[in-house]
């Protein structure tokens, strides 16, 4: 099954950049083969359930390797059983109705 996840991966006991640990997990993302898009706030995926699992799992499993104590992690997904639909097609049906 497909599924498009919103990840955002706090370490805490670190101080307040946390950027360090973003990038390592962003690169666990990119050796998963999944196809990501970081922004502001996270990191969307998208890919194959158990893959997508598999390398969040991973994410948190890095960052402790990196020093870090504590992890707490937001994470939204969603999946369509009805068509496959990419993040880019969600963001530009979106786009099409504020042109209107």
């Amino acid at each position: 099954m497909r599924v498009i996840a919103d990840l955002c991966v706090i370490p805490l006991g670190v101080g307040v950049s946390v950027s360090e640990y973003v990038a390592a997990c962003e690169k666990v993302l990119k050796k998963a083969g999944l196809k990501i898009q970081l922004h502001a706030y996270g990191t969307n995926i998208e890919g194959e359930w158990d893959r997508v699992f598999s390398a969040i799992k991973k994410c948190h499993e890095t960052i402790h390797k990196m020093g870090v104590p504590r992890i707490t992690t937001t994470l939204k997904f969603g999946t369509r059983t009805d068509r496959f639909q990419t993040m880019e097609e969600k963001v530009r049906s979106v786009k099409k109705r504020l042109k209107r």
